[in-house]
């Protein structure tokens, strides 16, 4: 299943698909990190739900929900199903 970072619940795990924004948001993403391929999983939710807390390769990142809007997202359950239909190991 795939969707945004914004919409993730507590603990839930997936991998990057894509990043879109506007160039600055985009390039900030990147910048710390989060690029197609990479791993996250969301650790905590402030009370009103901005912002939020993320690990990201091995650190752990703060983000606003209008920037975790901009990261489309594979629900980590999926992935390993798609890797086995795949044949992957």
């Amino acid at each position: 299943m795939e969707k945004t970072l914004n919409q993730f619940t507590l603990g839930e795990q997936g991998v990057v698909k894509s990043v879109g924004g506007e160039g600055k948001i985009k390039r900030r993403l990147f910048d710390m990190g989060i690029t197609p391929g990479a791993e996250i999983m969301l650790r905590k939710k402030a009370p009103l739900g901005d912002p939020i807390e993320i690990t990201v390769r091995g650190y752990e990142l703060t983000l606003r929900k209008t920037e975790a809007a901009c990261v489309n997202m594979v629900v980590a359950s999926e992935t390993a199903t798609t890797a086995k239909e795949s044949g992957a190991k």
